[in-house]
């Protein structure tokens, strides 16, 4: 048998890929374990992650030791993350929240950073490294309070929305802050035709994602769609994320940024919901890994060793943002209760601090002592977080409870429709409401259909409604009612079968193809169904027998008593509909009551 350097290099990469295998195996596993005992214990997913970390990670058990590599793959976590907040944010949305963003969000990175600024030079650091450190520590965690939130359904209450609008005013000051760094260290930067050269290459890259979105975007995931195979679509949403975090990275910007512009790009698409689904999966398991990434980090031995400087940190960062937040969203017309829990929220440090103090220690703005010790006080103020929000709740049910259940928490959804199906059926129910402006979500997976909606105006997604993550990305947990129109028998049931099951409490409103459709329907306990043919086939009816000469009343009466008849007969077969048998001498029987029923009560005119 003949090895060689080949076989040499086959078997460590082998070796690796088995390695890394039973890596993996090892923190899913444990993952799994951590997740499901803090659930039970009532602390939430993000603080299982954490301890999780903690345990595994270089100062507790030693079973990984490389934090960093996994620190890479975890941050693409957080870079899905800005992309579904993106997809969730359409521009119009963007530009009416422009006053919370870049107002709120402005006011309160600008006072922060004056705070702790002034803290850190009051306690020694040089005027240009304090004024970093303030700027760095003014950033909040992401990942962690978007995750909260999300866990609790408060996105959509006050408190949420002003926390996602700081959160993203934050996310976009860090490039800025990256560019600054260069300026505090104690190298003299001067600004020439080089710098100048990157800042408009950044600028012409944004440009080059914002063009090539709009105009490339849709028309290629319309080929994907068109093609009916779901992994592509997936397959789409990934390198649409990817790539944008990529090109944005080349050029010294954020990844998340560029996965930010992505899903903006395509929030007003017919395929946000779609996407959103496909990538749901990945960034829960990227976030859960990002959480533990940062248990990881956490040095223990410094904590010990400094333990009272680390609590004081901690606690002063924590209690300056707190108060700053509490106070800006008072004057911003908050409640006391929903600026207490935008404050418990996010009074936390960010996970772009490990990326900040990580450049300025390259560039002598802060020296490895200072940036390991605040980067524990970070860890610290983010491991807390589940601990605040939870202490949040606590606080806001005992100050004016009445108050914060009348004003703090909106309408469950602006959406209470789910129209599954646009087809002839759910179209014309489309159409009705509209009228009305009630608003609603429709999801059809055909993209031509979805197409000739949306050029009559009518808001529709693609996506196949039987999916639960999409049925979770179009807020199905908070909508009034579900309407079935999906034209294919076998998707509708499959669909009714997921709602039922996922969605126990959500009221369906089913189009039912034929009797058989029908039955299938009412053996998952749907009450609300409607042949698609039988009321119009009524109708003709009534039409055949006023044109034979009968009144007009005469035939509608008819027409009624037929139909409450044949629903009676409808309930009475159910039971017995897979007994052919049973099912032909029941409808006999039927036949002949109607027949007598009818010549009892109305005759045609005589000729």
């Amino acid at each position: 048998m003949r090895t060689g350097r080949h076989g040499d290099r086959s078997g460590a990469l082998g070796r690796a890929c088995v390695s890394g295998l039973l890596l993996g195996v090892v923190i899913l596993g444990a993952a799994v374990l951590a997740v499901t005992l803090a659930r039970r214990l009532g602390l939430g997913a993000v603080l299982g992650y954490l301890g999780l970390g903690v345990v595994v990670g270089p100062w507790g058990l030693g079973w990984i030791d490389d934090v960093e590599a996994i620190a890479h793959l975890a941050e693409f976590g957080v870079v899905l993350l800005l992309f579904v907040i993106g997809l969730e944010l359409q521009p119009k949305r963007l530009w009416h929240m422009r006053r919370a963003v870049f107002g709120l969000g402005g006011a309160q990175v600008g006072a922060t950073a004056v705070l702790l600024a002034l803290i850190a030079a009051l306690l020694g650091l040089h005027v240009k490294s304090a004024i970093f450190v303030g700027l760095a520590l003014a950033m909040s965690s992401t990942a962690f309070a978007l995750q909260m939130l999300a866990e609790k359904k408060q996105l959509t209450a006050r408190h949420g929305r002003a926390a996602f609008s700081i959160l993203l005013f934050q996310d976009l000051a860090v490039i800025p802050l990256l560019a600054l760094i260069p300026l505090l260290g104690p190298t003299r930067v001067t600004i020439g035709i080089e710098t100048l050269t990157r800042a408009g290459t950044a600028l012409g890259m944004v440009a080059l994602v914002a063009l090539g979105g709009h105009f490339l975007l849709r028309p290629a995931l319309r080929l994907v769609a068109a093609s009916r195979v779901h992994e592509a679509m997936t397959a789409s949403a990934l390198f649409i994320v990817a790539g944008t975090a990529l090109l944005m990275q080349s050029v010294g910007l954020s990844m998340g940024l560029g996965a930010f512009l992505a899903g903006l790009l395509l929030a007003d698409s017919e395929y946000r919901h779609e996407l959103e689904a496909d990538i749901e999966p990945f960034k829960g398991l990227l976030l859960g890994l990002f959480f533990i990434s940062v248990g990881m980090s956490v040095n223990l031995d410094l904590l010990v060793a400094r333990a009272p400087l680390v609590a004081a940190l901690t606690a002063g960062l924590i209690a300056v943002k707190f108060a700053v937040l509490y106070r800006l969203a008072r004057v911003w017309g908050g409640t006391r209760s929903s600026a207490l829990q935008l404050a418990f929220a996010i009074s936390q440090g960010g996970e772009f601090a490990f990326v900040l103090f990580g450049v300025a220690e390259g560039k002598h703005v802060l020296d490895g002592n200072q940036a390991e010790l605040l980067v524990v006080v970070v860890t610290l103020s983010m491991a807390l977080t589940p601990f605040l929000s939870a202490a949040g709740d606590f606080f806001v049910r005992r100050v004016r409870p009445a108050q914060a259940r009348r004003y703090d928490t909106p309408p469950a959804t602006e959406r209470p429709v789910i129209i599954a199906g646009l087809g002839r059926f759910g179209q014309i129910v489309a159409r009705v409401l509209r009228a009305r402006k009630i608003p609603f979500t429709a999801l059809e997976i055909r993209p031509d259909q979805v197409d000739v909606m949306r050029q009559f105006g009518i808001e529709v997604y693609f996506g196949d409604a039987s999916r639960v993550e999409l049925l979770r990305a179009a807020q199905a947990d908070q909508a009034t009612l579900f309407v079935l129109a999906i034209d294919d028998e076998e998707a509708s049931v499959r669909t009714a079968e997921v709602v039922t099951q996922h969605f126990p409490g959500l009221p369906i409103y089913a189009r039912a193809r034929n009797r058989k459709h029908a039955y299938r329907l009412m053996d998952l306990g749907i009450q609300h169904i409607r042949r698609e043919t039988f009321v119009s086939s009524l109708e003709l009816a009534s039409m055949v027998l006023q044109g034979l000469g009968m009144q007009r009343a005469d035939a509608q009466h008819s027409i009624e008593l037929f139909r409450k008849h044949d629903e009676t007969l409808l309930d009475t077969l159910h039971p017995h509909n897979d007994d052919d048998e049973k099912t032909r001498y029941l409808a006999q029987e039927s036949a002949r009551e109607l027949e007598e029923l009818m010549q009892q009560d109305t005759k045609l005119p005589d000729k």
